[in-house]
């Protein structure tokens, strides 16, 4: 069975950070797209940022550019998401998505895989 664990979110204070750390497991994905996307209190879940097999391409919403940061270890089939001077709009659940052939990173329906989400909470 796969499973997509997301981990490391938190209360954090504007302007600070947090590393979100997604770990699969039951399939390699070593050659997936892997994706972070976030739905926050009585809105639709955006797309965040993702990453090609090899660590590239990488995709950004334009609210993560300059601020956020996506990486993976495929040795560890790990996805990262390095969150920098965040702002009290970040503050949402945070989900992992995996998928093959994705031709649309920032398209939901391109993953098959998902997390159960980890919230981030942002205090201004």
């Amino acid at each position: 069975q796969v499973q997509l664990v997301e981990s490391g979110g938190g209360l954090v204070p504007a302007g600070g950070s947090l590393r979100l750390s997604c770990a699969a497991s039951g399939r390699t994905f070593s050659s997936a797209t892997l994706g972070w996307f976030r739905q926050a209190p009585g809105k639709e879940r955006e797309f965040v940022s993702a990453i090609g097999w090899r660590g590239g391409p990488t995709y950004y919403a334009d609210s993560a550019k300059g601020r956020f940061t996506i990486s993976r270890d495929n040795a560890k089939n790990t996805v990262f998401l390095q969150m920098n001077s965040l702002k009290p709009e970040d503050t949402a659940v945070y989900y992992c998505a995996g998928g093959y052939s994705v031709n649309f990173a920032s398209q939901e329906r391109s993953y098959n895989y998902w997390g159960q989400g980890t919230q981030v909470t942002v205090s201004s």
